[in-house]
């Protein structure tokens, strides 16, 4: 892959000067280099137009690698970028970042998508063709080869000022709640799909965008195995009809969801015998122990069968 010079003159030293913060951003920008990343978003982005422009797919990696570093905004980036010169050897201002982002639009995002999905691609067949293979996780002492887990969840992102969508959540709190995807097996996020703070952790349609955002991403097989895991948010007929349209004859989804369960309920599962019921196991295999308010969750297996339940 084209490198973009940055990294020819890295060295480990031990003697306390011109160190970075945090080690690992080397890799993590070495990496977007090696596996076509970073040429492919400049590929992807609309470029600027004069005699000093900057190529705007190193722009967006660097500050990625800034917001690891701690960056908070685009200025904070900038000034990062300038206090690690062997990392940042051309740092990129802040008002050059903000034009990257504001050329940003829908059919750009669309363009970015596809690149992120077609790198993805590469980087999942090296892990494929690595000694141990692709990463499967393992549930209850038992691994699930073969199976793709995709987990989606809304997570609140608090802030102190009313910027653009910031609005009072449904925990009291006050900023944004997007609603993401993340591959358990990578542990990488693969969509993620911004919102207000008083947006409905259960909103239908969303979970589907967010879902069919996800599934673009994924260099599944031809024949796969698809386990989707979502909290009580996801409970409903709605959702769960979709999740159980997504199996084809190339492809088994299964998914696994919470529900609230109501006083009708208690009562009914406190007359079942103490004999049938069996142990429940957290994800490492260690006794899950249920008390006070936590009953009031339960977990639905993604079988048309037990949606009843």
């Amino acid at each position: 892959m084209k490198t973009t010079g940055w990294d020819q003159r890295l060295n480990v030293r031990a003697d306390g000067r011109n160190l970075v913060g945090h080690a690992g951003v080397v890799l993590l920008r070495r990496i977007a280099d090696r596996v076509g990343l970073t040429t492919a978003l400049t590929a992807a982005l609309p470029q600027g137009v004069g005699p000093g422009r900057r190529d705007r797919g190193i722009a967006l990696i660097q500050l990625a690698c800034a917001i690891v570093l701690g960056a908070r905004n685009v200025l904070e980036a900038e000034q990062l970028q300038h206090h690690w010169k062997r990392l940042f050897p051309r740092p990129v201002s802040d008002s050059t970042l903000w034009r990257a982002l504001q050329a940003v639009d829908g059919p750009v995002i669309a363009r970015v998508e596809r690149t992120r999905a077609a790198v993805r691609r590469v980087v999942w067949t090296l892990l494929v063709l690595r000694p141990g293979g692709f990463p499967w996780i393992s549930v209850c002492g038992r691994t699930l080869a073969g199976w793709y887990v995709l987990d989606l969840d809304a997570t609140i992102v608090t802030c102190t000022s009313r910027k653009e969508g910031a609005a009072g959540t449904f925990k009291g709190s006050f900023g944004h709640m997007p609603s993401g995807a993340w591959v358990a097996n990578t542990r990488e996020c693969v969509a993620m799909m911004l919102r207000p703070g008083n947006a409905a952790p259960n909103d239908v349609a969303d979970h589907k965008t967010v879902l069919a955002a996800a599934l673009r991403q994924l260099p599944l097989p031809l024949w796969s195995k698809l386990l989707v895991r979502i909290d009580g948010a996801a409970f409903s007929h709605d959702v769960l009809d979709h999740l159980q349209s997504l199996t084809t004859s190339r492809r088994r989804v299964r998914w696994v969801t919470g529900w609230a369960i109501n006083t009708v309920d208690e009562e009914a599962i406190a007359l079942l015998p103490e004999k049938v019921w069996t142990a429940a196991l957290r994800q490492d295999g260690e006794i899950h122990e249920i008390t006070g308010p936590k009953r009031r969750h339960g977990l639905l297996p993604g079988r048309r069968d037990h949606r009843g339940a």
